[in-house]
């Protein structure tokens, strides 16, 4: 049996290499985090540099996981998985690491630090994987059902990937190929994967009309990316495509002569009520106990596993009294958010929720100290237009915000707007962006991967109550 041992000087922490063990498991012993590794002789080539990537993550006082996620659609605009956006440090071009650190980074981080269920909860993740990787079985070290082997396009067709992406391919793996132009002697690679990605921003239209007609006779599903707007969804639809990438779901679509139903109207007047400074507490009780439906999922949110209670809490007032006015203000929000986007695809509100988690989270802090409060409604209703399919400056004359808010959402200017452009920067893993609005808002750098990671928890938490 291969053993390693890494420890730092804060804490103790332990990676057990085994023989004979065909996937990753996640676990603890003696309080210590532990990874078993198939130890076969492509793996353990990798195995130093992935020990030093481990390693690298333990040493010092603080653990930087720079972590976004992009969902992946089906047809019906239901997530299938998401693909993971990793960087290494303030760059965007990984400075001193090569692509298999990176990657190494990214899966020791996300299975070991975070935890994959946090970051795609029970959908698949989508990890870029280079030629040195690939031929050294890395993927192998994850579990199948969980994994989506990305093959970049920079991946050379030679023998020996052939070889090792046959070997993962008949284990169960499902491969994707990437940012895919056809080659001739790509074939190959073709015939064992399940899916192939085709950049919608970058490849002309008559070049995609044309990959689509070569990998007809082939048994893969197609994947859009990088489809900013319905009418690419639609194309890419009627082309055949399977899944979608892109941010095409938060975008409004905007049909002249449709009017606003009432009751949608009545929902975001309720929403900028309860976020008023000077709303009453007993009016929030009141807009709870006349809707059945929000009474229930307040009682399933006060007993789910986010609040970890010993003892469940089974009346309205109780619940009330325990949550307090800031967090029954939240709750009301998110709660009549999700009512109000009821026919529109679920990431849509849990992107919302995470923007206002996020916002929140900055708030009280830096040059500007922001309100959480304030923040958090900026980031609930920065989605709003898509989900009322409305321009922006047409929902906010129907609501009663302040100004600041309003400049935010409609003019993207003011000082609320650099917490939502952070926001949106990092949510498509933008990171000089991210580092650019992070100076201007004087935010600690270190603290922005916890933020974003603890709004995702928070947000998944909230949609499967």
């Amino acid at each position: 049996m291969l053993f390693a041992f890494l420890k730092n000087h804060n804490q103790n922490h332990r990676l057990f290499v085994k023989n004979g063990i065909s996937s990753i498991s996640c676990g603890k012993r003696f309080g210590m985090p532990i990874l078993w590794i198939p130890a076969f002789a492509g793996i353990q080539k990798s195995i130093p540099r992935f020990m030093r990537s481990y390693q690298e993550y333990f040493s010092g006082d603080k653990m930087e996981t720079y972590i976004a996620r992009q969902p992946i659609f089906t047809k019906s605009k239901k997530v299938f998985g998401y693909e993971l956006l990793f960087r290494g440090g303030m760059s965007n071009f990984f400075p001193n690491v090569d692509g298999d650190m990176a990657t190494s980074r990214l899966l020791s981080s996300s299975f070991l630090l975070i935890g994959m269920e946090k970051i795609t909860g029970k959908r698949r993740a989508f990890i870029n994987f280079t030629q040195d990787l690939l031929v050294n079985r890395i993927p192998l070290m994850f579990p199948r059902e969980r994994t989506v082997v990305e093959i970049l396009e920079g991946v050379k067709p030679e023998k020996d990937v052939i070889n090792a992406c046959r070997e993962m391919a008949d284990k169960g793996y499902c491969l994707a190929l990437d940012d895919f132009l056809f080659r001739p002697n790509c074939m190959p690679l073709i015939s064992l994967a399940k899916i192939v990605k085709i950049d919608f921003r970058s490849t002309p239209m008559e070049a995609i009309y044309e990959l689509v007609e070569k990998l007809s006779q082939c048994d893969v599903d197609l994947l859009a990316e990088k489809v900013e707007t319905h009418e690419k969804f639609q194309k890419a639809l009627e082309m055949g495509f399977v899944y979608f990438q892109g941010y095409f779901f938060g975008r409004p679509q905007i049909l002249k002569g449709r009017d606003i139903p009432t009751s949608k109207i009545t929902l975001m007047q309720i929403m900028a009520e309860i976020n008023k400074e000077d709303f009453r507490f007993d009016e929030l009780e009141r807009f709870i106990s006349r809707d059945v439906g929000i009474s229930y999922k307040l009682l399933r949110y006060i007993n789910s596993a986010y609040f970890s209670r010993l003892e469940n809490i089974s009346s309205i007032k109780q619940a009330t009294v325990l949550l307090g006015e800031y967090e029954l203000r939240r709750f009301l929000s998110l709660a009549a958010m999700t009512k109000l986007a009821s026919d529109k695809p679920d990431e849509l509100v849990r992107a919302s929720i995470i923007r206002a988690k996020f916002c929140e989270l900055m708030g009280g802090r830096g040059s500007f100290m922001a309100k959480p409060s304030t923040l958090f409604t900026v980031g609930l209703f920065s989605l709003i237009d898509a989900i009322m399919d409305d321009s922006m400056e047409n929902l906010m004359k129907k609501l009663s915000l302040s100004e600041s808010i309003k400049n935010a959402l409609v003019y993207r200017r003011g000082e609320l707007n650099h917490y939502l452009k952070l926001v949106v920067y990092y949510e498509k893993g933008d990171w000089e962006g991210v580092a650019e609005m992070a100076g201007i808002l004087g935010l600690g750098e270190e603290d922005l991967p916890r933020y974003y990671m603890d709004s995702v928890y928070w947000a998944d938490s909230f949609m499967v109550i």
